[in-house]
């Protein structure tokens, strides 16, 4: 029987025939005591990381999570992020891969379970430590939708959309709930850097010259671009340019035209655009937009092939 890694690998070799994956959510639970580094990366899909056990530090757009058992990570679409890890303890979690359209349409007049993702994103912490009884309850559904994920009985893949919405409903109510986003010693980050990340990610259409920059938060050059790769792992020059390119593919995605959505993200330059997002990408924004028509988007998440963490 194969084990979750070896499911993992398969999934990706079959999204890689098609581009995407066409559930709409995927879960694996992964367990390895090995050495292991990752690239700061993000994806076009929700993550959800439950911790249990190792010894892991988590990046998330700057700030530094050191985990413990049963802390939860809401990585939402687009978020860079990359685990740390020391391979002096078993590495044991579960992760959810989720599509933010199968998200998206479960919407209702009165709730909206992308909360979760976009309440972690505005409030800039991304950690989620339940309280003993809430804990509880997250365990006891996981268990059971682990069970119904990996069984072949009658309807299981009903039941495993079930309890994955009944899941999702729990992340948001202690999401919204005050008290359920931790400021603790568990996260790390400095204050500044923070400033400059919010202040870029919300005005990637501006000048974000390091000249711009540097003198608008009185800083140097030279130390604005350390503490930069310092505090986040990339350098300034690198973080905005794939924000730009994320805001301006998720645009096409949306069928806005090619040209104006670079405009809008950032590039003054078409040509240097076109560059930029063909080596990102690997093809070219037109390409990319045929790929990102409506009926491919309704079930289908983007293949990452890089990411077990």
């Amino acid at each position: 029987m194969q084990n979750q890694e070896e499911l993992l690998f398969q999934k990706l070799a079959e999204s890689q025939k098609s581009g995407y994956l066409n559930e709409s959510f995927l879960l694996f639970h992964l367990r390895d005591k090995k050495e292991q580094s990752f690239s700061l990366h993000y994806h076009d899909f929700h993550k959800i990381i439950i911790f249990l056990s190792g010894n892991v530090t988590y990046l998330i757009e700057g700030k530094a999570y050191d985990l413990k058992p049963w802390d939860i990570l809401l990585i939402g679409r687009h978020n860079i992020h990359k685990p740390l890890i020391q391979p002096d303890h078993l590495y044991d979690r579960i992760v959810i891969w989720v599509s933010n359209d199968f998200v998206t349409s479960q919407k209702t007049a009165d709730s909206d379970l992308s909360a979760c993702f976009t309440h972690t994103q505005q409030q800039g912490v991304h950690l989620i430590r339940p309280d003993s009884e809430t804990q509880l309850n997250i365990r006891e559904l996981l268990f059971q939708l682990e069970t119904a994920f990996s069984s072949s009985e009658f309807a299981s893949s009903i039941l495993s959309a079930a309890l994955f919405l009944q899941l999702l409903v729990q992340l948001n109510r202690t999401v919204l709930n005050p008290g359920s986003m931790k400021k603790t010693a568990s996260l790390k980050y400095d204050k500044q850097i923070e400033e400059i990340l919010l202040y870029i990610n919300h005005n990637l259409s501006a000048d974000l010259s390091i000249e711009q920059l540097s003198g608008k938060f009185f800083l140097s050059r030279s130390y604005l671009m350390h503490k930069f790769k310092k505090e986040t792992g990339y350098t300034l020059h690198r973080y905005i340019e794939q924000k730009r390119l994320i805001h301006a593919a998720a645009d096409i995605g949306q069928g806005i035209p090619v040209m104006k959505a670079a405009l809008s993200s950032g590039f003054s330059d078409y040509s240097t655009f076109l560059r930029a997002f063909r080596k990102h990408y690997g093809i070219s924004p037109k390409e990319y937009a045929n790929r990102k028509r409506p009926s491919e988007l309704q079930t289908g998440i983007p293949a990452v092939p890089q990411e077990f963490s």
